[in-house]
């Protein structure tokens, strides 16, 4: 399995040749653009997982190449090492100022820039698995901390958390006020897990609506409890007073015109090494959902029942 795909923008031959053959046999799928031109090229077809990237190129200098990545959406991530005859300060700032993130002086010592790849690179891969509004850990790297618990001998208990009705409420208010209810969120089940968790608690975001905690609590119960609790007290600030007041949301419904959808609420499920042995993390997540789902059908029972009695 591939490490990962480096680009080397070097118009020495056998520089770029000497690159090509050390990063190869170290596991990295390996590039060769001798422009700068080719260099954009090639990553516009296919992006790589960091560009080694040579200042004095024939045809176009590594600033402004590396000013073109950085100023273009789909490239403005990859990491970029500049790698170069120059040492000068003014050279290194020049560098850093456009976005790159890291530099290199000719002659180099072959084994350390291979451990600035390897940061480089694990570095953009911790940011692409970072929800940039939630500041959460997403899918895979939740998944990489479930593997490590599961190898331990420690007690945990797998929080699934869902909030109902928020694509209704994002389609009604707009994907700005959909972002700042998933930073909401954040902050709130910071503050629990802060009250009642444990420094070890890990906390993530899978998705739009779907939050975990991965707690070591005494009192799991306790800490879902306050955070529905919370999020029931404050999520009214997010609609208007009318939908406030009236309890619902007027949602576009094609021909029909509109439908109600009720506000915002928290669906929680939980598993834990208490009581469960995991052979795979998917059982831990389609555990932990499978109960969300009861519970909430649970929930939906008794509000039916509930409104039944008063209509008697």
């Amino acid at each position: 399995m591939s490490k990962g795909r480096i680009l080397v923008v070097e118009d020495d031959f056998d520089i770029s040749n000497m690159l090509r053959i050390y990063f190869t046999a170290q596991g990295y799928e390996v590039q060769v653009a001798p422009r700068g031109g080719e260099a954009l090229s090639l990553t516009r077809k296919q992006l790589p997982s960091l560009i080694i990237l040579d200042i004095m190129l024939p045809d176009m200098n590594g600033y402004d190449v590396c000013r073109e990545l950085r100023t273009t959406t789909r490239t403005r991530y990859i990491p970029i090492i500049f790698l170069t005859q120059k040492d000068e300060r003014s050279d290194k700032i020049a560098g850093l100022e456009l976005g790159a993130d890291d530099y290199v002086t000719k002659p180099f010592d072959i084994e350390e820039l291979k451990l600035r790849v390897q940061n480089a690179i694990a570095s953009a891969e911790m940011v692409q698995n970072i929800d940039p509004r939630s500041k959460m850990p997403t899918g895979r790297l939740i998944e990489d901390h479930l593997r490590t618990l599961m190898r331990s001998e420690r007690l945990w208990t797998y929080v699934d958390i869902k909030v109902t009705q928020f694509e209704p409420f994002k389609e009604v208010y707009g994907f700005v006020a959909g972002d700042e209810l998933m930073r909401f969120m954040a902050l709130l089940i910071n503050e629990v897990v802060a009250e009642l968790g444990t420094p070890d608690d890990y906390l993530g975001h899978p998705g739009n609506d779907n939050y975990v905690i991965i707690s070591h609590s005494d009192n799991p119960k306790k800490l879902v409890d306050r955070l529905v609790e919370k999020f029931a007290a404050n999520v009214k600030q997010h609609y208007s007073f009318i939908d406030r007041e009236r309890g619902y949301i007027l949602v576009p419904d094609g021909m029909r015109g509109e439908r109600k959808v009720g506000l915002m609420t928290l669906a929680t499920g939980t598993v834990s090494t208490q009581t469960h042995r995991f052979s795979d993390i998917r059982e831990i997540t389609e555990l932990a959902a499978e109960d969300r789902r009861r519970r909430q059908a649970g929930q939906a029972g008794s509000a039916s029942g509930d409104s039944l009695l008063k209509s008697w």
